[in-house]
């Protein structure tokens, strides 16, 4: 790329590109406005793709987009430029809440290029949150901590990462450090059926049980925990075991995504599956970095290394 172009049209290129393979409206009217407003230094950001299995998710491409923590707020960003508005909701004082009680290394935003703007992500992977004193939160959802027990009894302790879904008012939290006792099978099932959840067993629970992240979705209008959902890296076996394995059906728009994602790195492509557990019903979630931040990289690097003692 010319040392003069705007680092941002390859972005949109790629975006663009990535959703022709799902089929998927793209209008540089809708995408434009969001990369301007987050563009500072996007040449260097992390971004991924993704996209879900099932009917409601159809026609769409998600991408995300890291934002450097010590630039403006994402969220009053996003208000100020129109993508969001302004609420008097707890969801609209969570990450302020969230940003007085740890050291957040970097943001996300979520966007689609049909539905825009919809959540805010706060990673602090080196200062988690103890789910007990997240359970302190005002802004979070009651159901954290009437639920505080659940989490304990099923090792589900130290939180890494938040979503923040402004549209939906729902909040996803990221367990790490995720211990062997969490990652037995008998765990894994009884969370799920304790839960009201589609329970996993074959291929699909072999998957959670190599999970690097665990994240659960609460709700500011739910008791209970609305879905857990079960993500790691993909290698090529991965990606040919979802495809062919797996009991959820894959559209072809999907596979066509997972095989020729765009990405700007050399090497093999990055990719993470995420299988999300709902009452009655089970979806698959794939992403496929364009580009990986300095922190990505860094985390990925120190699993490898994990891996190999």
């Amino acid at each position: 790329m010319p040392k003069d172009a705007d680092p941002r049209s390859s972005v949109y290129s790629a975006i663009e590109e990535a959703a022709g393979l799902m089929g998927a409206p793209c209008s540089r009217e809708r995408v434009w406005p969001i990369l301007t407003a987050y563009g500072d230094g996007i040449s260097e950001a992390g971004i991924v793709f993704s996209v879900q299995t099932g009917e409601r998710h159809a026609g769409e491409l998600d991408y995300t987009i890291t934002v450097p923590a010590d630039g403006p707020d994402p969220y009053t960003s996003a208000l100020s430029n129109g993508f969001l508005e302004a609420t008097q909701h707890p969801v609209g004082t969570l990450l302020s809440d969230i940003r007085a009680r740890c050291h957040i290394s970097e943001y996300f935003i979520d966007c689609g290029v049909v539905g825009g703007f919809n959540k805010v992500y706060a990673h602090f992977p080196h200062d988690p949150l103890s789910v007990e004193r997240l359970a302190e939160v005002p802004s979070l959802p009651r159901s954290l901590a009437d639920n505080l027990g659940f989490f304990l009894r099923h090792a589900l302790r130290d939180v890494a990462m938040i979503a923040i879904d402004y549209r939906k008012k729902t909040v996803n939290l990221y367990f790490a450090q995720l211990s062997a006792e969490c990652l037995r099978s008998a765990n894994i099932r009884a969370m799920l059926r304790e839960s009201g959840l589609s329970e996993l067993d074959g291929p699909m629970l072999d998957f959670a049980l190599g999970s690097f992240r665990i994240y659960v979705t609460l709700a500011w209008d739910s008791a209970g925990v609305e879905r857990i959902s079960f993500a790691s890296l993909m290698s090529s076996g991965w990606v040919n075991a979802a495809l062919s394995e797996f009991p959820v059906r894959i559209e072809p728009e999907i596979e066509r995504f997972v095989k020729n994602a765009p990405q700007a790195y050399s090497g093999d492509r990055v990719r993470i599956l995420a299988i999300k557990s709902s009452p009655g019903d089970e979806c698959l979630n794939f992403g496929s970095y364009y580009q990986i931040s300095p922190v990505v990289r860094n985390l990925l690097a120190a699993r490898a290394g994990d891996a190999e003692q």
